[in-house]
């Protein structure tokens, strides 16, 4: 029996990842401008089915979808002064029409807030108006100076999602980020990715946010990536946007205001956790191909393989369940390299004797087992074991992040970590800025926050700051990140 193989995976990530993303079909990398990558069939269709769960959490949670233009007047960029500094060293200008200079310079949105909200003031005037949800996937653009990978670090954010949200008190924009914490889990549970969520330190907040959270996975090579984002705004962009609503008593408030944002970082996240030495490994839930039929004919035999493996992809059809078969005239070794390669969950093989004993075998991806079923069970055999490779791929992924957080009390003890694993290191934190700052520093690493909720941000009676010697109050999370 094969073993499964996560060598390369581990020890060369980078060169794994860049190459993997070309051949199995997940974007081309050639595209003229740095950054900017061209998604392929193969990808694309994954990254539709992850954003068909997205588009049915919105509709089920009372979000409308909405389309905003990509440029945005700098007039309007300008009005938040935070979110400005924040983000205007990373935007494309666009400055003329033609020859001609134009009279307001626009941006590219490198998020939405500057172009949603001076619509938000005119079209949210009363109570009755709230809560207001909306939300859209699109394209944003930033001047990443930092060096380019694709779905991870790019130029042009191709499927942006961002949720935003006006609510009348703050009560209830912090209802609104618990859902939106809801949403985010039965996500991560439908990719089988398991993830840590870390309230981010003031430092590092979102651009005019009140506070931010900042979902976290654990990469092959020790480091983190954000996936997903939640920010509390409170009024802050709405004072700047002038969006108020009529009480019930007459008066007016300006609206508290939450969004929530995600990526395509979600399939790089999913390529990377689940995958090993011969290429991507699929959640069912997302995979393009659930089920690929192989059949292979023997010179000489009577039972037509290709006939028995197109009425079981016809049964496996009328079940639900996504099948191709692949009836191509080269090696069957090449055709499994391939799926493989692709990630598709469960291969099913069929030749002469199978045909003859009407059976059929399984290869699962995940673990390389194969197993011979019957004819007859093959709809059932082939459900049941999807589902056990969707709770194998999570129970994997979570085993590999918990073995990659280590509780320490110094510094010392925190560099021990980051030199023999990398991971994620909690250790106690007094709460001051200068000392987390500083922690940063010694540590070539990034604070993420602390836990989340925050009941669990809090450090064990006793425990004491590493730099300043105080008592601690939190326990802040450190990683290297991409």
């Amino acid at each position: 029996m094969s073993k499964v193989e996560r060598k390369k995976w581990s020890e060369n990530f980078s060169e794994w990842y860049n190459e993997l993303i070309e051949i199995a079909g997940i974007q081309d990398k050639r595209y003229p401008v740095k950054g900017m990558n061209i998604w392929l069939p193969y990808g694309l269709k994954i990254m539709r089915n992850i954003e068909r769960f997205v588009h049915s959490e919105m509709e089920r949670t009372g979000h409308d979808e909405v389309l905003f233009p990509a440029l945005i007047p700098e007039t309007e960029f300008q009005k938040e002064a935070e979110h400005i500094a924040g983000f205007e060293g990373e935007v494309f200008w666009v400055t003329h029409a033609g020859h001609d200079p134009l009279d307001i310079r626009l941006i590219l949105r490198p998020t939405s807030e500057t172009a949603m909200y001076s619509m938000f003031s005119l079209w949210i005037r009363s109570h009755a108006d709230l809560p207001f949800k909306v939300y859209q996937i699109v394209n944003t653009y930033r001047y990443e100076t930092k060096h380019t990978r694709p779905l991870i670090r790019v130029r042009e954010i191709s499927r942006f999602f961002e949720a935003h949200t006006a609510h009348d008190s703050y009560e209830d924009a912090e209802r609104q980020i618990k859902e939106d914490l809801e949403i985010f889990d039965g996500l991560a549970r439908f990719l089988a990715i398991p993830y840590i969520i870390s309230k981010r330190p003031d430092w590092d907040k979102f651009p005019g946010a009140y506070y931010s959270l900042g979902a976290e996975v654990m990469m092959p090579d020790g480091r983190t990536l954000q996936i997903g984002t939640m920010h509390n705004y409170r009024q802050n962009f709405a004072k700047a946007y002038n969006i108020q609503y009529e009480t019930e008593t007459g008066d007016h408030e300006f609206v508290h205001q939450t969004t929530f944002g995600m990526s395509e970082r979600l399939l790089a996240a999913v390529i990377a956790i689940h995958g090993d030495d011969r290429g991507m490994v699929l959640p069912p839930t997302i995979a393009p191909i659930q089920v690929v039929i192989v059949p292979i004919p023997k010179k000489d035999a009577e039972a037509d393989v290709f006939a028995y493996a197109r009425e079981i992809a016809e049964e496996l059809r009328a079940a639900g369940i996504r099948v191709h078969i692949d009836e191509r005239d080269i090696r069957p070794g090449r055709k499994f390299y391939d799926w493989e390669l692709k990630g598709v969950p469960l291969r099913v093989e069929v030749g002469p004797r199978d045909v003859e004993g009407k059976k059929a075998v399984l290869a699962r991806r995940d673990t390389l087992e194969k197993l011979v079923v019957e004819r007859e069970d093959i709809v059932e055999e082939v459900r049941k074991t999807l589902d056990a490779i969707h709770e194998n791929l999570h129970k994997r992924a979570g085993e590999f992040l918990e073995s990659h957080i280590k509780r320490v009390g110094t510094i010392e003890e925190a560099r021990a970590v980051f030199e023999d694993r990398r991971g994620i290191v909690e250790i106690p934190w007094c709460g001051e800025e200068s000392c987390g700052l500083e922690m940063e520093e010694a540590l070539d690493a990034k604070m993420l926050g602390t836990p989340y909720p925050e009941e669990k941000a809090k450090a064990p009676e006793g425990k004491k700051c590493p730099v300043c010697g105080r008592e601690a109050r939190f326990i802040a999370r450190f990683a290297r990140t991409y």
